[in-house]
C-alpha cells in the first residue's frame, strides 16, 4: 500500500501496520471502537452483518468503513475466524489522555483457525489442533499436530497413507506446509481444509532444532522419545515458528511432544473411519458411535475418548489394563459415582492451565483451578488403599499442588469477577494498603461526617457544610453569620453571596487519598494477581498432568457407566486367530430404535481353519449392512478398553479393521463412483495382514452385472488364497458367489433370514448357514412408495428376465472347478478362460494402480465379447 501525503497521521499508521499483515484482516483500535477500512471492511461487512460506510480520511477518495465497539470484540472475532479468515487485532499502546498527537499502536495478537484460544472459538468437547506437514518427497512426510488451547503436542512420520490418515482423524482445523507445495497437498488431501502456506527455510533441519531447543530449554530432544524423527520434528518447529510469527509469545504451557508411531495402534484408514461412522462431520448431529459412548462429565474426558476411538490401541496387555479397571468400576458403585462427581467439579482443567501463560485467564478461572486442585486431592485420598493396580498407578501420579491451591483460595473472594479489569477479587487482609484504600473509598461519607462534626464543634460553627466540585475538590462551607469565627489555618478558595468556602491541609490530604484510591485499588489488585500468576507458571506440568490423569480416569468411568445402562459385557482380547461373538448388537442402532422395539442380535464367528470368509446373502433391508458394521464396531470398541454390546466376545487382537461400504464418488476429483469403490478396494488388497479384518458390502455393483460378478468373485479367491488369510465378511446381492463354498473349503455362506406372508416380507434379521437367492429389491421399491403401476411392471420383466437367463446359469455356475477364475456362468468357449487366466496370472497385483486395473478388466471384458 502506498503512503498518501494527503493521509490523515491515523491512516498512515492505519497503512503502516496493514502492510506488515496483507492477508489477514486488521482491527484496528480506534477509541472505543474497532475499526477497520477498504477491502477488510468490505469483507466484514459482508460477514458480520454491520453496516458498511464511507468516509473521507483526507485521503484524495473516500474508504469503506465498518467497525463495532471493542467490547464485543468476542462476539464478532469469532464470527471472523469460524469464516475462514485470518485476523490481525491492533490495540492502543498508550493511555490517549497521556499522549499528544497520534497514539501509539499495534497488533498484540493475529488470530487464526488453528491458533484460537477464545471460549467462543472452541468446541468444548472437541481438540482445535494446527497441524504442520512437511513433504520429504512425493512418498513421505513428517507431521505435528498442536492444539494449542491444551498444550498437546503430537508429532509423526510416515507414507501418505499415513499422514491422510492423521489429517482425518485429529481433524485439525489449519494446516501449515510448504509454499510450493500448494497443488502437491491439494492432490494428495483434498480441499476441505483450511491451509496457509510457508516458506522453505522456516522447514529447514537445523532451524526447526533451534527453535524446539530454544522453546523447550534443553540441550538435546532425547527426552522426549522423537530425536530420530527429523522430519516430523521439522514440521512441530515450522509450528512453533507460526506461533510466534502470529504475536503467541507465550507458550509455557507446551512443556513435551508425544511421538504418534503407526504401530502403535490399530490401524483404521479414512474410508473405514467415515464407513463405519465413528465421528461423523464437525458439527453434524448424525447417529454416531461417539455420540453413543460419550457420557463423560468433563471437556478432556470428552476429547480423549475422540482420540482413543480412531486410535485404538493393539496391545492386549495395555488394552486388558483398560478393560480390568473398567469391571473394577462396574463392581465399586460407591466409588465410580464419588470419582464421577470430583471429576465433573474440576472443570476443563487442560484448557484453564494453558491460559496462565497465555495471560488470559480471569480471576474466577483461577479459582477453578484451586478448587480443581481439590478435587485431585480428593480423588488421591479415594483411591488410597484401592486393589486395582492401574487406578492406583494413575492415582499416584495425581499431583494436589497443595501450597499454590491453599494461596489462590486465601488471596482470592469466594465469587471473584470473570475478568480482572472487574476488579473487587482480592480478600481484605492480604495486603495492608488496599485494605486502607478500600476503607477510604468505601467509608469516604461517613469520614466527612465525622471530620465536618469535629471541625464544627472545634469552632463552635453549628451550621459548617462540606461539599465538593469539580474545580477544586472538597470544601468547607460557612455561613457569613460565623466568618469571624474562621481558624486563621483555613484556606479561603471562594466566595458567594452570603457564604465563604474554605480548604484545610487535612481536607486536601483526604481528598488526593480518596479520589486516587480507586486507581490505586485496581493497580494494587492487578499486581497481587500478575504475582499469583507468575507462582502458576511453576504448576503448569503438575497440573498439565493432572488434566491427562483426569481424561483417562472419566474414559474409563464412562466405560463402566455404558456397560450397565447398555447391558455391554467384557470382551475376551487374545492372540489367537479366532473371532466368536455371541448375541452381538449394533451399538449405534441399538440406541435409536422406536419404542418397544428390540435389536436382533446375531452370533458370528471367524476362523483360519473352517470359516475365514463369510459370503453374507438376503434381501435388501435384512440387516446385512448392520451386521458387518457390527462386527467392526465390536472389535473396534474391545480395542479401545470398553465394554461390548454382545453377551461374549473371543477377540484376537486386531491391527488393521478395512471396511468398503455404500456407494459415492469423487467427481471434483475425476473419479466414478466405481473408481472411488475401486480405490477402497485396493487399498484394502495391498495392505491386508495375517491380523486384518476385513468387511466388504456390496463390491462390483458400480459396473455392469458380469464385470461386477466377475470382480467380487475374484476378491474372495484372491483373499482366500492370499498368505494373510484374513478374516472377511463379504455381504454381496451376487448370489452366484454362494458356489464358492463349493470350490474353497474357508469360505462359508450365511443368509439374513425373512419371512413372506402373502405378498409381504418379513425381516427377520438373523443370521442363519446358507446362501439366498432373493434380494426382494421390488419389494423394497414398493415399501417405498413407488406408483402400483410401476411396480406391476417391475415384476413382469423380472419374470421375463428370469425365465430367460436364469434357467441354466445355476448349472453353470457349479461347473467352475479348480483354482482357476472359469467363470462359466457366461456363454464362452474355454479357451477365452485361459487367456483370461494367464492375463491374470502375470498380473502383479501389489504393483498394479488403479488406472491400469480398469484397463486390465476392459481388456478382459473385451476377451468374453
Amino acid at each position: 500500500m502506498s503512503k498518501s501525503s494527503s493521509d490523515t497521521p491515523l491512516m498512515q499508521q492505519h497503512k503502516a501496520i496493514k502492510q506488515k499483515y496483507p492477508d489477514a484482516i486488521l482491527l484496528f483500535r480506534v477509541g472505543d471502537f474497532y475499526e477497520t477500512f477498504g477491502q477488510d471492511a468490505i469483507i466484514s461487512s459482508q460477514v458480520l452483518g454491520i453496516t458498511l460506510t464511507r468516509r473521507n480520511n483526507g485521503a484524495a477518495a473516500s474508504s469503506e468503513l465498518a467497525g463495532f465497539p471493542y467490547h464485543a470484540l468476542d462476539t464478532y472475532l469469532h464470527k471472523l475466524v469460524k469464516a475462514g479468515y485470518r485476523v490481525a487485532i491492533c490495540d492502543q499502546l498508550e493511555d490517549p489522555k497521556q499522549v499528544k498527537g497520534i497514539v501509539k499502536r499495534g497488533v498484540t495478537e493475529m488470530v487464526t483457525p488453528g491458533t484460537a484460544t477464545n471460549e467462543k472459538l472452541l468446541e468444548h468437547h472437541s481438540n482445535n489442533f494446527l497441524a504442520s506437514i512437511c513433504f520429504i518427497d512425493d512418498h513421505n512426510f513428517g507431521l505435528a499436530f498442536l492444539d494449542i488451547s491444551t498444550g498437546e503436542f503430537f508429532i509423526a512420520e510416515g507414507d501418505r497413507e499415513y499422514a491422510d490418515k492423521l489429517l482425518q482423524s485429529f481433524q485439525p482445523a489449519e494446516v501449515l506446509f510448504q509454499r510450493h507445495r500448494q497443488k502437491m497437498f491439494k492432490e494428495y488431501f483434498g480441499t476441505k481444509f483450511y491451509t496457509y502456506t510457508l516458506d522453505e527455510w522456516i522447514f529447514q533441519d537445523t532451524y526447526a532444532q533451534d527453535t524446539l531447543l530454544k522453546h523447550f530449554q534443553t540441550h538435546s530432544l532425547k527426552g522426549f522419545g522423537v530425536e530420530e524423527l527429523t522430519h516430523g520434528l521439522v514440521a512441530a518447529g515450522a509450528i512453533l515458528h507460526y506461533l510466534k510469527d502470529t504475536e503467541h509469545p507465550n507458550l509455557q504451557h507446551i512443556i513435551s511432544m508425544q511421538r504418534m508411531d503407526k504401530g502403535d495402534f490399530l490401524w483404521m484408514d479414512r474410508f473405514t473411519i467415515r464407513n463405519l461412522e465413528l465421528l461423523g462431520a464437525p458439527g453434524s448431529e448424525g447417529h454416531t458411535l461417539i455420540k453413543v459412548l460419550d457420557h463423560t462429565v468433563s471437556p478432556m474426558g470428552a476429547r480423549l475418548l475422540k482420540r482413543w476411538i480412531v486410535f485404538p490401541l493393539k496391545d492386549a496387555g495395555r488394552i486388558n489394563e483398560r478393560l480390568d479397571l473398567v469391571e473394577y468400576f462396574i463392581g465399586a458403585v460407591d466409588l465410580r459415582n464419588q470419582l464421577a462427581q470430583h471429576i465433573k467439579q474440576c472443570g476443563d482443567v487442560e484448557r484453564l492451565v494453558s491460559k496462565i501463560p497465555l495471560k488470559k485467564i480471569g480471576p474466577r478461572e483461577v479459582l477453578q483451578i484451586a478448587r480443581g486442585l481439590q478435587q485431585v486431592a480428593a480423588i488421591k485420598e479415594a483411591c488410597t488403599n484401592i486393589q486395582n493396580g492401574y487406578l492406583r498407578r494413575l492415582s499416584d501420579t495425581l499431583n494436589p499442588c497443595n501450597y499454590i491451591a491453599g494461596k489462590i483460595q486465601a488471596e482470592l473472594v469466594e465469587n471473584p469477577p470473570p475478568t480482572a479489569a472487574k476488579g473487587s477479587f482480592i480478600r481484605s487482609g492480604i495486603h495492608k494498603e488496599l485494605d486502607e484504600l478500600r476503607f477510604i473509598a468505601s467509608s469516604g461519607k461517613e469520614y466527612l461526617v465525622q471530620m465536618q462534626q469535629q471541625e464544627s464543634a472545634n469552632t463552635g460553627i453549628s451550621s459548617l457544610k462540606i461539599g465538593f466540585n469539580n474545580v477544586f475538590g472538597y470544601y468547607l462551607e460557612v455561613t457569613n453569620s460565623h466568618k469571624n469565627k474562621v481558624p486563621a489555618s483555613w484556606t479561603r478558595k471562594q466566595t458567594l453571596a452570603n457564604a465563604e468556602r474554605y480548604i484545610t491541609p487535612e481536607l486536601k490530604e483526604y481528598e488526593e487519598k480518596i479520589t486516587g484510591a480507586e486507581d490505586k485499588i485496581f493497580q494494587i489488585e492487578l499486581s497481587l494477581f500478575e504475582a499469583l500468576l507468575n507462582e502458576l507458571q511453576d504448576y503448569l506440568s503438575p497440573i498439565q498432568t493432572n488434566g491427562n490423569i483426569l481424561a483417562i480416569l472419566d474414559c474409563l468411568l464412562c466405560f463402566a457407566q455404558n456397560a450397565i445402562s447398555f447391558g455391554y459385557k467384557r470382551p475376551r482380547i487374545h492372540e489367537g486367530e479366532e473371532l466368536l461373538i455371541s448375541a452381538g448388537r449394533h451399538p449405534v442402532i441399538e440406541r435409536y430404535l422406536n419404542a418397544g422395539d428390540q435389536y436382533v442380535s446375531n452370533d458370528v464367528t471367524l476362523n483360519k481353519t473352517e470359516q475365514q470368509i463369510i459370503i453374507l446373502t438376503g434381501p435388501n433391508m435384512s440387516g446385512k449392512s448392520a451386521l458387518l458394521r457390527q462386527v467392526a464396531l465390536i472389535t473396534l470398541m474391545a480395542h479401545m478398553g470398553s465394554f461390548v454390546s454382545a453377551n461374549d466376545a473371543y477377540l484376537p487382537v486386531t491391527d488393521k479393521i478395512f471396511t468398503r461400504v455404500g456407494a459415492s464418488d469423487n467427481l471434483s476429483g475425476g473419479e466414478s463412483t466405481f473408481m472411488v469403490e475401486m480405490n477402497e478396494t485396493a487399498s484394502i488388497l495391498n495392505n491386508v495382514t495375517s491380523r486384518s479384518l476385513i468387511l466388504l458390502d456390496e463390491i462390483g455393483r458400480g459396473t455392469s452385472t458380469y464385470d461386477g460378478i466377475s470382480i467380487a468373485w475374484s476378491i474372495v479367491e484372491y483373499l482366500h488364497q492370499a498368505p494373510q488369510m484374513p478374516m472377511t465378511l463379504f455381504a454381496t446381492h451376487y448370489h452366484e458367489l454362494n458356489e464358492l463354498e463349493n470350490k474353497w473349503q474357508r469360505v462359508k455362506n450365511f443368509h439374513i433370514t425373512n419371512k413372506e406372508v402373502g405378498n409381504k416380507i418379513i425381516f427377520l434379521r438373523k443370521l442363519a448357514p446358507g446362501g439366498s437367492t432373493h434380494s426382494f429389491g421390488i419389494h423394497v421399491a414398493r415399501m417405498a412408495g413407488m406408483p402400483p403401476a410401476l411396480i406391476r411392471r417391475a415384476n413382469e420383466v423380472l419374470a421375463q428376465l428370469e425365465s430367460k437367463h436364469v434357467g441354466d446359469a445355476t448349472e453353470k455356475v457349479r461347473d467352475l472347478g479348480g483354482p482357476r477364475l472359469q467363470l462359466s456362468i457366461f456363454d464362452v468357449h474355454t479357451q477365452t478362460f485361459e487367456n483370461i487366466r494367464k492375463v491374470l496370472e502375470d498380473l502383479d497385483i501389489n504393483r498394479l494402480t488403479p488406472v491400469e486395473a480398469l484397463l486390465k478388466l476392459q481388456e478382459i471384458r473385451n476377451m468374453l465379447q
